[in-house]
Formats: structure tokens, sequence, C-alpha cells
């Protein structure tokens, strides 16, 4: 395409300077700031008048004129009354302090509040840091501008390639209003964040325009990721912008329609409405695309495919930002957090549409070719879509195209001649699509995971049935338990076959050949089964129809039974299938046996295998202790509270805040908890319990959890190929706040061991900025081929190696660390005589460091298997997204990277080493062509590195001619699977741990003090442990044998000499005594917390507890406290009377004289001894 404009580009060395005019005014009080500018305007003349040009319109080719006003002002009370309605502010205050912060001495100047604004005050005090402000800014009709030079780059220092795009803008004009809206808050002490922009949005009618924009030829623009290079051509773009926002409508928001123009106006008054005209009269994009090597369908490595795509594009987008029905929310901690902006608002794009008009699209893989007809047309309308700020939200729409009745084209010739080249009679063709397909439209739902639908368009005037409807199309993309029969209907439908087949023919004549086969023996077996009457399985049963059936399919009449009969039995029976004899039927009813011999054996074995007799699996054991109770594991996790005491700890004291070093804890093990567990635990209690920042770094797994939950339900194949551009959103944010960039050693003194190799040490960084590189690259790269950086700039890119990644620095080590402290591995010796020797003791010790990761490893897992099944597996965002989730588990501790390939491929992480295997297989194949060859990963070093004692296999050493070929590559996986499951024992113990409450049954075995399982106890750790535990249990022993003899000696001396304790040498000394007892035992309670299990310790507990009711029975009789005198006596009298009735009589008659002075009145505590109270408390409440 040329350009025929006759603009003038833009010439730095004739730079003509802006002019200028400003007029304004204003006023500063002490209420109130404002400025006025009736008149602000910029022009810039193209000539001079030098030049002969005196037309002052002439001159002026590009202008800016600007007017109107600003004010910044105190507020009222009634504003301050509505600032939460503007969520600037969360709490309020009294109306009587908003009236003394409006008019009495709390006041400050807008002067002051404006360069001296209070950071960090308290919300009683954020009220004197508000302002009001109001703005109103015209922009003139007679703006224009000219033309602008916009030049876009990008680039990535680990990925190949880059994106620069030059473009040319033409007669831009732009006219409308923005203001404030009304009652505008503004909090001076707010921190300043992007994202508080959405809380000052502006009620806007703004109209912009760009009349013509096009790509020039020598801007050479390209855009490459790595995979495919494109050199785009632009011509005749047309661009209007119509913004609105902030005025009342004339009708409910829900009843309002989308505009078919922009000359009606579409006034919002919630949020801020886009609306975007754009029409392109002539698109090209001309691109070449690397291809993996298939040399069976004659595609080899050095081959592109070249393909181009030029035509037309129309289209109009509506983008309305707005705030969220907060109706819909609740008021507990789950719940969306309004006064963040990024939570509180959402973008609508419903009634967005774009057309695609082609004028010619091709595409060329070494002797094919792909033709598109000419006027072929596609759109997309956008019937609802609704997402929130990060994009999480749900997607219709309707998907049309119309090939104008004609049909794309395959074309075919020898190898090595291209198409184009070749003559008619070198060439063969057949068209692609046959009638049916040549023109329809279907609904497209895009979940919020990423993953499509296809249902019946909406726009469909009549419910149209048939083979290639909307049915179709969702069985390919994405199938349901009706895809299958819908398929079947397909196969048998010979039109659509014949034209497959031949398409077929033209990619691979032997594949043709097969194919064509096979689907006459499709056919065929459905004639047979329609003859026979079989409609379904069932029908198939008993054997000897099931070998009738089979006798019809291989020879076409039932002479074959009695050979399959016996066949068909052992396998019923159990006793698997009988290779060679169908190997010999199948020779002998084949055709094709002799050409596909070896096939048919290998698909002979796998049906031996598939249905061989299997061992039954071992009855279940029920009774089997979690992990967590290993003596492995036994006192690794004290540090960390068990599921079951956050529970407690939650449940426990709800009118109170949790203890801030609770928060912190949960809000750390969060990552390692399950979705649903994160759910209860913020569910349990208010926002207002936690700390602050502990409440962000849950809200924050909990989102993260909720969006991988629900990949986790839904990820792989054609029906989720755009899911990795959705989890790429939040796969970057949730990774770059978690990477530490530690290296893989955790002492300073061992940095040597562990170095990258030299060549990336003694270059320097290159500070040129990513722009003029990009510029430089497309300057020594032609159109025509792709080619590399020069030397020079390959040997500046290795500067930027310094800033390697956590798992780049970590496979590019030269030398792997062997340190015992994060190397070492379990023994399995160790592990069946549960004896832990002192380096799995360090190692155990020093594994269990939870990390900072925000993505727990079963998080990772997830999105790491979600990569390695997507359809989408070689594309630039899958690639990246790999790599950032294996940079995140190397910059954790070791632990989390052994934890991650447990779950990965083992759902639940219940170890499944089959599953494990066919992940590590697709992880060691992990596709990283997008990346520079100098920050491409060494796989199996990367794993090595965390499994310091294996060795990964190579798959070359089992291919022909390596040193193992003789042996199977999956089983050496294999065994590296089990190997990683057992390792991984320590990761589970604590998962169990942290996510599962257990509750104790009979058959459990009772805990007791570790005193009496001493000869139970081996490991060296807890005897250790024990002798401490020893040593504490004698001197409490002996503690409370010194205080039982001095409370003796002090019974006898209170007795003897009638006095209270207090004043008794002998009780005092007593009381010191039992109170180094008290301290004794502490002691023991914290080296053990079964100790009071013992026997002497059950004794001695028992008879403090009872001493504390004595003595509380005796206080509240002195005290007089409730009705404990009252409850004493007549306890006291009913015992007496049981005693002796006439005692009881007496007792009635008690005044305190006479013959009855031997009885005690707790109605007058105080004619008594104190002695004489506690016996008769004792007496009453332990004897009687």
């Amino acid at each position: 395409m040329k350009q025929t404009t006759n603009a003038v580009l833009f010439d730095a060395n004739k730079l003509v300077p802006w002019k200028g005019s400003v007029h304004v005014k204003g006023k500063i009080a002490n209420d109130c700031v404002s400025v006025v500018f009736p008149s602000i305007s910029f022009f810039h003349c193209q000539r001079s008048k030098e030049a002969g040009c005196f037309n002052e319109e002439e001159l002026q080719r590009s202008k800016i004129s600007i007017s109107g006003s600003i004010a910044v002002c105190l507020p009222d009370a009634s504003v301050l009354q509505k600032v939460d309605l503007h969520a600037n502010v969360r709490r309020k205050v009294s109306t009587s302090h908003l009236h003394n912060l409006a008019f009495g001495a709390e006041k400050r100047t807008v002067a002051a509040i404006l360069l001296f604004p209070e950071k960090n005050a308290a919300n009683n005090r954020r009220y004197q840091n508000l302002l009001k402000y109001e703005y109103q800014l015209d922009i003139g009709e007679d703006t224009t501008i000219d033309a602008v030079s916009l030049s876009v780059g990008a680039t990535h220092p680990m990925l190949k390639g880059g994106t620069i795009i030059t473009t040319i803008l033409e007669s831009m004009y732009a006219y409308g209003t923005v203001s404030s809206r009304p009652d505008s808050i503004f909090d001076m002490s707010e921190f300043r964040r992007k994202r508080n922009i959405l809380r000052h949005l502006p009620a806007v009618d703004f109209t912009a325009g760009i009349r013509n924009v096009f790509i020039p030829e020598e801007s050479m623009s390209f855009s490459d990721d790595g995979q495919t290079r494109c050199l785009p051509e632009l011509l005749g773009g047309q661009i209007l912008v119509r913004v609105l926002g902030g005025f009342n409508k004339a009708e409910k928001y829900n009843e309002m329609q989308h505009l078919d123009s922009l000359s009606t106006h579409h006034y919002v008054e919630e949020g801020i409405k886009v609306i975007l005209d754009v029409g392109i009269a002539a698109l090209a994009l001309n691109n070449k695309t690397n291809v993996n090597e298939f040399p069976e369908l004659d595609i080899f490595e050095d081959q592109k495919l070249l393909s181009t795509l030029s035509g037309s594009i129309d289209g109009t987008v509506f983008l309305h930002l707005r705030p969220q029905n907060l109706e819909c929310f609740t008021a507990d901690t789950v719940s969306k957090n309004i006064f963040n902006p990024l939570e509180a608002y959402e973008i609508d794009f419903t009634g967005s549409k774009v057309g695609l008009k082609i004028i010619e699209a091709k595409a060329e893989l070494g002797h094919r070719r792909l033709i598109i007809p000419s006027e072929t047309t596609v759109g997309l309308h956008i019937v609802k879509s609704v997402v929130d700020m990060a994009f999480d939200g749900t997607t219709e729409c309707e998907l049309n195209w119309d090939f104008q009745g004609s049909s794309p084209i395959l074309q075919s010739t020898t190898v090595g001649l291209s198409p184009e080249m070749a003559s008619h009679e070198e060439k063969e063709q057949v068209n692609l699509l046959i009638y049916p397909l040549r023109q329809g439209r279907f609904n497209l739902n895009v979940s919020p995971v990423g993953g499509l639908t296809i249902t019946q368009a909406v726009t469909t005037r009549e419910n149209k049935e048939g083979l290639y409807d909307w049915k179709f199309f969702n069985a390919i993309v994405s199938p349901n338990e009706e895809s299958a029969g819908h398929i079947m209907k397909v196969l048998h439908d010979k039109r659509t076959m014949n034209k497959l087949l031949q398409v077929v023919g033209l990619i691979n004549k032997d594949l043709e050949m097969l194919s064509r086969y096979l689907l006459k023996q499709v056919w065929r077996a459905k004639e047979i089964f329609d003859r026979e009457g079989v409609s379904g399985p069932g029908h198939a049963i008993p054997g000897h129809k099931m070998a009738r059936l089979l006798s019809l399919f291989l020879s076409g009449d039932a002479n074959q039974v009695d050979d399959i009969l016996p066949i068909v039995r052992r396998v019923v029976a159990g006793d698997g299938l009988d290779v060679m004899k169908v190997k010999e039927l199948l020779r002998k009813n084949l055709s094709i046996y002799e050409d596909y011999a070896p096939e048919i054996d290998r698909a002979t074995r796998w049906a031996e295998v598939m249905l061989g007799s299997i061992e039954a699996p071992k009855p279940f054991e029920e009774k089997v202790p979690p992990l967590s109770l290993d003596p492995i594991f036994q006192g690794m996790f004290d540090h960390f509270p068990s599921a079951d005491e956050i529970y407690g700890m939650l449940l426990d004291k709800r009118h109170l805040p949790l203890d801030s070093s609770f928060s912190a804890m949960v809000s750390i093990l969060a990552p390692y908890m399950s979705f649903p567990q994160v759910e209860y635990i913020l569910q349990s209690r208010p926002s207002k319990d936690w700390q602050p920042a502990d409440l962000r770094r849950l809200r924050y797994v909990y989102s993260v959890k909720k969006k991988v939950f629900e990949i986790s339900e839904s990820y792989g194949g054609l029906s989720f190929m755009p899911q990795s551009f959705f989890v790429s959103v939040f796969v970057g944010e949730a990774t770059r706040a978690s990477l530490r960039a530690r290296g893989t050693n955790r002492s300073d003194n061992k940095k040597d061991e562990m170095r990258p190799s030299d060549s990336w040490q003694t270059d320097k960084v290159s500070n040129e900025s990513a722009l003029h590189s990009l510029r430089k690259s497309r300057q020594s790269s032609s159109h025509e081929s792709l080619q590399r950086l020069s030397p020079l700039a390959e040997h500046k890119e290795r500067g930027l190696s310094k800033f390697l990644s956590p798992a780049a620095r970590i496979a590019s080590s030269t030398n792997i660390v062997q340190d015992g402290n994060i190397t070492r591995r379990f023994q399995s010796s160790s592990r069946s005589q549960g004896v832990l020797s002192k380096e799995s003791e360090n190692y155990l010790n020093d594994a269990f460091d939870v990390g900072d990761s925000l993505l727990g490893p079963e998080d990772v897992a997830i999105l790491l298997q979600a990569g390695l099944t997507s359809a989408m597996r070689g594309s630039t965002v899958v690639q990246l997204n790999q790599r950032m989730l294996l940079d995140l588990m190397a910059s954790q501790p070791r632990q989390f990277a052994l934890a991650v390939l447990c779950e990965i491929g083992s759902p639940g992480g219940q170890g499944n080493p089959r599953g494990l295997t066919s992940a590590l297989m697709a992880l060691l194949d992990l596709d990283q062509s997008s990346f520079k060859d100098f920050h491409r990963l060494n796989i199996h070093q990367l794993l090595e590195s965390w499994l310091p004692d294996l060795k990964i296999p190579r798959r070359e050493d089992y291919l022909a001619g390596g040193r193992w070929a003789s042996r199977s590559y999956y089983d050496a996986i294999y065994n590296v699977a089990e190997n990683i499951l057992e390792e991984a024992k320590i990761y589970a113990a604590f998962k169990g741990y942290v996510q599962r409450v257990r509750h104790h049954d009979e058959s459990d075995r009772v805990p007791t003090a570790k005193e009496t399982e001493f000869q139970q106890v081996l490991d060296k750790r807890s005897t250790e442990d024990f002798a401490q535990l020893e040593k504490a249990i004698t001197s409490a022993k002996m503690a409370i044998d010194n205080a039982d003899i001095q409370g003796r000696k002090a019974l006898k001396a209170l007795q003897e000499k009638n006095k209270a304790i207090s004043e008794c040498e002998e009780g005092l000394l007593a009381i010191e005594l039992y109170n180094s007892s008290f301290e004794a035992c502490r002691t023991v309670l914290k080296l053990d917390k079964l100790a009071f299990h013992a026997e002497w310790f059950k004794c001695f507990y028992r008879r403090n507890y009872d001493a504390l009711m004595v003595k509380s029975v005796y206080d509240n009789i002195v005290e007089d406290i409730d009705d404990v005198r009252e409850w004493m006596s007549r306890l006291y009298k009913a015992t007496i009377s049981k005693s002796s009735p006439m005692k009881s009589e007496s007792v009635d008659n008690l005044d305190g004289d006479g013959p009855w002075e031997s009885f005690v009145d707790f109605k007058a505590p105080k004619i008594h001894m104190e002695q004489d109270l506690i016996d008769a408390i004792i007496e009453l409440l332990f004897y009687d």
C-alpha cells in the first residue's frame, strides 16, 4: 500500500516553537482559594511571516484553547455529612463536631491545609484535612493539532523480539467541558495512589477526533513476540471519541439503551462512559511465524509460516466505568472493600461491536497455501460484558462470518516448490468448507476463568436446526454430554467426511488412506448395529451376541463366532486378553494388517494391559493416624497453631480483638490453607478484630485462592484456550509481591560456592532506553527476514543477566551446593525405625520455613498444571506465566518447591506417582522458545537443585544411540516421582496439621506424660529433652516434699498457738515453700504439657484444687458474699440432724452460749477461730 497524503512529516531540525497566551486572575482567602483563567491559548505556526504568509488563520496550523476556573474551599457541615457517600473517609464523627470543624476554633485555613496537611492523622482529625473543590474547564471548538508522530515501544529483558509502532496522527481536534461533580471532597492526608483518581471522576462532556491515522513506510514498524514477527501497514484511519458522565439523566439507567450512533447524546450520571468509533480504510498485517518441525507432514525445521491479512475495519466500542451495586455487598470480611476503588468499580462493555472486511488473506507453509476468499466479512458484537477492575467477570458476545458463498482454498504442490511460484498444472487444491459452513453465527460465552462455551446466537431469526448449527461448534470447543452424539452424526455424514478426506489427502496421502479405511469401518459398524438392533451398550450382552457383532465386523458374516467367543469369555472372567488369538484373527480378516503390523501390535498390547487381570486392592485400613502425628514429625510444628487451635482461638472471646501475634501467624499460614478454610476464617471474625496488615494479606490470599479454585475445576483443551491471558493478570501481581529474590543459600559465608557462569559478571549494564534499543534493532533487521540482534547488541544483552530471576540464578549455577541444611533427604532406614539422625533433624528443622509467598504450593501447582495442559502452551504468554511461577518456587524455601511438585499432578496432594510422572515429563519439555538463549532455564538442573541426591533423567539418553536406550524413560521419571513424594511427606504432614481437625476415637492411644513413656522415646533429641524434664521432675517432687513437711509443722503450730496463719512463722514459711513447689511444677508443665497425668502431679494438683475451693468458700463466708453463710448454715444443720435429731432442735435455738459452744455458727464467723471454720468447711464439703 502506498501513502498518498500530502502531510509534511515532523522535522526536528525545522522546529517552530509554540506560542502561548495566558490570562489568569485569582483570590486567596482563609476559607477559599480560587483561580479564574478566562483565556489560555497555545498555537503553533507551520510557516513564518517572513515566508510570505500574513494570514493569521493560515499561520496558526495548530491551536489549543482552554478557559475555566478552579476553587478550593473549606467544606461546610452539610457537605461533611455526605463525605461517606463519596467513599473518601471511612468513619463519620458526631454532627456537633462537624459544626465545630466548619465554624469553630478547630477550623484551619485552606492555604495551611494545602501546604501542611497532617499525614497519617487519626480518624477524628482527618476531617480537618478535607477540602471542597470545584473546577470547570472548557476546551474551545477551535482546538486543533495539525499532526503528531507517535511511537510506542515495548520489550522484555528476557524475551526475544519487541514491539515498536510509529504512527502519524493528522488533523486532530477536540472540544467539550470537564468539571467537578457537586460537593466534591478531597482528603489531603490520604496516600497518593493512582487508583484514588476513581474517587474524583469529573462530570465530563468531551469530544475528540483524528481525521487521518497512518503508519509511514519509512518507520519500519514491527511487532515481535519471539514466535511471530508482524509488519503492520495502516492507511486512512479515523477515530472519534466521546466521553460522557456526571450529568442528570432523564430516565433510569436500567431502562437506557446503547446508542446506535454518536450523534445522539447518551448521558450517564454514575461513572464515566466512553464511546469510541474507529474506522480503518486499509490495514495489512504481514506475519512470519516459527513452527515446530513435523517431518511426517513435510514440515521441516527451517520453514516459517508466512501469512498476510489485509482489509478494512469498522467498529464502535462502549466502555462504561461505574461504581458497582453496593447493595449486594455484605458487611462481612469476605465482601469487597468498597473503600478500595479497584474493588468498588466495574467496567461495562455491553453493546460494543467491530467488523472486519477482508481484502486479501493467505497463509503459506512450505509447499502448502491457504487462501481466504476476498470480501469475506467477520463481525463481533458484545451482547453483555461486565467485569471488575481485575477483569474478573463474564462476557457474552456474538460472532458472525460470511464467506460470500465461496470457501477457503487449500493448495498444495511438490515439496520444495512454493505454491505462489508453481504453475496451475503443478498445484492441487480443494475447498475446505461445505456450503452450510460458509456463513453463520453463534454466541461465544467467556467465563471468569477463560472458559469458552458456544450457544445459539441471540440475533438468530429462526431456530435453525441441522448438523452445522451452534451445537457442532460447541462439540468441538467445549464438549458436553450431548456432543458425542452430535459428532457421531457428523461422522456418518458422508458428504462432510469425503470433503474432509480430500483435505487430508492434500496434507498427507498415507494419512488419507488410513483415515478413509477407518471411516469405512465406522460406517460398516453403524450399518451392523442398525441391522442387529443395537442402540446401546446393553444390547451387546450376553457374550455370544458380542461375539456375533465382532464376527460380523471382522469378516462380514457369523463364521468367526466360535473363534471369538472364547476370547470374550476369557476377558469377562478376568483372565485377560489372549493376544496370540487376537492377532491371528486380525491377520486373517484385516487387509491392512501387513502394512500397519507394528501399529496394530502396539494397539493389541495396549488392549492387553487395559483388559488384563489386576490385583485386587488391599482392604482399606481405617485406623491410620495422620502424618502429623507420626513420631518422625513430632514436635516439628509446635511453632505453628494447628487447625484445631486456629478455630478455637477464632471462636473464643469473640467480643475481644484477636491477639496481634495470632493474627500475624494466621496471615502467614493462609497460603497453606484451603480456600474454604480461608473463607471461613475471614467470615468468623469482623474486620476490626484483625491487624490491618494481616487483614490485607488474608483478603488478598482469599481472592487469589478463589480464582485458583475456579481454575482448578476448569483448565486444559480448546475450551480454555484464552485462559492463559486471564491467569497472567493476577499471576504477575502475586508473584511480584511474593518474590524475595534470595539465593538458595541462607548463610552469607557460602555465596562463593554457588556462582553463576562468569560470562555475565564482567559486562556492564546498558543504560539505554527500551525505545532506543528497539529503534536500533529495527534498523539492523530487514522486513524480509527474521534476524537476530547484532553481536554487539547480544553482548550488551548479557549485561542484563546480573538481574537474573531466582530460577535462572539456580539453573545457571556452575556448582550446586551440597549443604546439609538444605539438601539432605530422609533416610528410608531411619523412617522405618522411627529414628532421626542429626543430619535429618537439621534438614527437618531448616526445611519447614513456610516462606512468604502469597500463593500456596497447591495454588502454584494448579497454575503450573493449567499451563502445561493449555492448548496455547507454546505461546509467549503461557511461557511467561510458567517462568514467573518457577521464579516464585525458586525464591521460596526448598521445601516449598518440593510441596509444589508433590501437588502437581496429584490432586489434593494425595501422592499419585503416575500423575506426577506425567506432569514431570511435561515440565522437563517446557517450551521456552520465546526466551533469549541466555535466559532459558535448564529445567533438569533446576530440579536437581531441589532434589540434590537425585539425578534427573534426560530423554536423549533413552533414545536410540543413548546410553540407556534399552531402558524405559517413563520408568526412570516414575522413580523420581516416587522419591519426590517420599521427600514431600513433611509437607503432607504440615498440610494436614494446618488444614484438618481430627477428632480422637477409642482406638487412639491415650496421651500421657513423657515420664511414663520414657522407654518409647528413642531419638536423641527427645532423650536430651527428657534429661532436662527429669531434672525438673526431681526438683518439683523435692519441693513438694519439703512444703508438705513444713505444712504439717505449720498445722501443728496453728493448733497449739491458736493463731491465724498470717501470725505464725511456721505458716508463713510453709506458704513460701508451697509457692516454690508451684513454680517447679510450672517448669515441668512447660517441658511436658501432659505432665499432670503422672500420679504425683495429679495428686498434688487435686490437693491444690481442693485447697482453692476451701479458700473460696472461706473468703465468701468471711466477706458475706451472696448467700454462702445461709447455705453453709443449712448444710451444717442438715448434717447435725442426720447424725442426732436432739442436736438439730438445739441448733435452732443456738445463740452462742450454753452447752453448744462447740458448734460452728457460719452466720457469725468472727466468733470462731480461723482453723475451726476451715475444719468445719472441710468436714462439710468432703466428708458429709
